[in-house]
């Protein structure tokens, strides 16, 4: 008996990604074709058809994203996200808005429920998979090893959204703490331009390496210039 194609798909779903995402939206088509696409890029895809079933399947099964829809029966997408935010359980959770609503005032209210991103449903698959690769990079900057050292007397706490140096709380705009967070998660490695504007400012969004230079020299002036390191041509890292 020839195994030669199961052995071929235990070799590819051994590569897939064991990251689950669950994707809330009461549309079908949008299910089935946000879903395809992601489960291609070998991610475990749950969905729910509206707020409160997306409540209950996320404690049940704790996926590390969740994609919501703004609009939706039962509870809408920003109640949704208010409630999984109160969930000690769903605290490593990213949440993320996908969503045909665009007006600034969706937006400010998806971000002021505790949403990590806001994504407009008129994105192409290929960038949204990019965006959310990004987003899914920060999962494992959350762990709770992560989040209990302190790195060069600056300790974060991502959960509380709090910086702290030598004891003292340090206040940072929201892509402030994320590009230290993306530092401070590694001292000693030197991150590319590249990365932290995908990781910090997804790939959809055209920000040039002035952005990042102006982000860091903020940094620098309320951390002391000791902490984040410049390496010439390439970007930068936090620590010796």
């Amino acid at each position: 008996m020839d195994n030669t194609a199961d052995d071929e798909s235990l070799g590819n779903k051994s590569r897939m990604s064991s990251q689950t995402i669950l994707l809330v939206d009461d549309e079908p088509d949008i299910l089935e074709f946000i879903g395809f696409n992601l489960a291609q890029e070998g991610y475990v895809v749950r969905t729910a058809s509206n707020g409160r079933e997306g409540l209950e399947l996320a404690l049940e099964i704790k996926p590390d994203l969740i994609l919501l829809d703004v609009m939706m029966p039962e509870m809408d997408g920003i109640e949704a996200c208010v409630q999984i935010r109160k969930e000690p359980s769903l605290a490593h959770c990213l949440v993320a808005f996908l969503t045909a609503r665009g007006e600034d005032y969706s937006q400010v209210a998806g971000f002021d429920s505790g949403a990590d991103d806001y994504i407009l449903k008129s994105i192409k698959p290929r960038v949204l998979t990019s965006r959310i690769k990004a987003l899914l990079r920060r999962v494992s900057m959350t762990s709770p090893a992560a989040q209990n050292i302190s790195q060069n007397g600056i300790f974060i706490d991502r959960e509380r959204y709090l910086v702290l140096q030598d004891g003292q709380e340090i206040n940072l705009p929201k892509k402030e703490f994320e590009l230290l967070g993306l530092l401070w998660s590694q001292p000693g490695k030197v991150f590319t331009r590249e990365t932290i504007l995908s990781s910090v400012w997804g790939n959809d969004v055209i920000v040039g390496d002035r952005t990042i230079d102006v982000h860091i020299r903020k940094l620098r002036s309320k951390l002391g210039d000791q902490h984040i390191e410049t390496i010439k041509g390439v970007g930068y890292k936090f620590g010796s």
